[in-house]
């Protein structure tokens, strides 16, 4: 029977849920610290604003062109500190992630490298070699693949921008021609980030380097492509149907706003969000796990037996076939029959 890397890869997220709490631990660890240090530099940067009496007029007047003019002019008094430390603040969540997701990737690789290795398949031995600086080199590229997505976009909407001239503004052609290239854009990024992705398991798995893992990650898509595939949309479809429900189950307790307090809808809202990204780290520990099996276990075992050949059971003798004629038969007798003649 051939095994499944699907199944395989569910059943191992089942059975070491250990390793499920070690991604949220470093995946929510860095979240944490990019939304605690989003939300506190938002505040200083607010606190930071100088308003002035003619300001305050304009906002008090509530008439929609003073109110913009008034909130421009109070924004661009602190902007070029604001996006500086945008900047730094981006350039050390980058690293914090990096570092996270290096030790989080070690850690949860091993963890399905032994679990595979003793109750599935064994067929390689895990490298002694430290793996940390080769992940924080793939890392440091999926960091540059999300900055260069991010370039273009800006790019798509610069050239997208060019048929939409302020003489003749065309506005539906402009996003006719920035959808296509947002959506080539978005599928390269994703390509290559996971790709990047996958070929940390080799790093962790094989010792490998960066241009080694790579090597080793496209090798395994080309040669296991059915497989790989199989586990990409299994585990897809399941995130997708989660991803659904959780969107119904968080609009609940928004419909009932008006009714109840809004600081128990916000903390409603906030716990089932939370569960939702704990179930998308739980599916992403069951594809992860079903990439090391299909590493970990011969193709022979990946592939479905060919069906057996339909045995036809030989006839079955009959009494032999008489081709003589019995001289001693009544029919072919010359004496007449006595019951006839009376």
């Amino acid at each position: 029977m051939a095994i499944s890397p699907t199944a395989q890869g569910f059943r191992a997220a089942f059975r070491r849920p250990s390793l499920t709490v070690a991604e949220i631990m470093w995946r929510w660890t860095a979240g944490a610290t990019a939304a605690a240090l989003l939300l506190f530099g938002l505040f200083e940067y607010l606190s930071t604003l100088p308003v002035t009496n003619g300001e305050l007029l304009f906002l008090r007047t509530r008439h929609p062109y003073f109110v913009a003019e008034a909130l421009a002019r109070i924004l661009r008094g602190s902007l070029n500190r604001g996006v500086a430390a945008g900047m730094l603040a981006a350039l050390m969540l980058s690293a914090l992630w990096m570092v996270a997701a290096s030790v989080g990737r070690i850690a949860t690789v091993r963890g399905l490298l032994d679990y595979f290795r003793r109750d599935v398949a064994s067929n390689v031995r895990t490298s002694d070699r430290v793996s940390l600086p080769v992940l924080l080199r793939l890392n440091f590229l999926r960091v540059a693949v999300a900055l260069a997505a991010l370039f273009g976009f800006v790019g798509a909407t610069i050239l997208a921008g060019f048929a939409s001239p302020a003489a003749n503004p065309q506005p539906g052609v402009a996003v006719f021609l920035f959808l296509p290239m947002a959506a080539l854009i978005c599928w390269t990024w994703w390509s290559l980030n996971w790709l990047l992705s996958l070929a940390g398991m080799f790093a962790v798995r094989d010792g490998e380097d960066a241009v080694g893992s790579l090597v080793a990650a496209v090798a395994l898509c080309r040669e296991r492509t059915g497989s790989v595939f199989a586990v990409s949309t299994w585990t897809g479809f399941a995130h997708l149907t989660v991803f659904v429900v959780a969107t119904t189950v968080v609009s609940m307790p928004l419909g009932f706003a008006p009714v109840i307090p809004w600081r128990l809808v916000f903390a409603v809202v906030i716990v089932l969000t939370l569960a939702y990204l704990a179930v998308a780290d739980w599916l992403y520990m069951a594809r992860l796990a079903g990439y090391v099996c299909i590493a970990e276990t011969p193709e022979a075992l990946l592939k479905p037996l060919p069906p057996a050949p339909l045995s036809i059971p030989p006839p079955i003798a009959g009494p032999p076939v008489q081709t003589t004629i019995d001289r001693d038969e009544a029919i072919l007798s010359d004496i007449p029959n006595p019951a006839v003649q009376t």
